[in-house]
């Protein structure tokens, strides 16, 4: 068994952002030489998600809407987390909703997703460097 692992960094405009991060991850898989495993995608922040979906403009923009409803980052004094002096306890909540990482199949070394199927970051607190792992194993 073999591995392989990569780094993806983002540092977004915005406080949040949706970014298909699909091609990089093929990438990562081409270059690990596996043909048979798996590919973890994870942020490596606590305010930075990686889930998957379809990557449709309107369900970005539900998943977006559905979010701010759920942890509206305003008013900030809402959030205990925030008396520390951080503005960002809505991406904390967002980040847990949304999920840490995921995993996907590799076979014949390509990434075994579903009908429809993209990788994303998501991004809760943006505006700064932040990254995300790849670790590919197999064989």
């Amino acid at each position: 068994m073999k591995s392989y692992r990569e780094e993806l960094w983002f540092n977004t405009k915005t406080r949040r952002a949706y970014i298909n991060i699909t091609p990089q991850v093929a990438e990562a898989v081409k270059k690990s030489g596996i043909k048979e495993g798996f590919c973890l995608v994870n942020a490596m922040h606590i305010t930075a998600s990686v889930y998957i979906n379809d990557d449709e403009p309107g369900l970005i923009q539900d998943y977006d809407d559905f979010l701010e409803t759920l942890a509206p980052h305003e008013p900030v004094s809402r959030y205990r987390h925030n008396r520390t002096g951080e503005d960002n306890g809505d991406a904390h909540i967002k980040r847990q909703f949304m999920g840490r990482e995921v995993v996907v199949a590799v076979t014949d070394g390509k990434l075994d997703l579903g009908t429809w199927e993209q990788i994303f970051y998501g991004e809760f607190d943006g505006r700064r460097r932040k990254r995300v792992l790849v670790k590919i194993i197999g064989e």
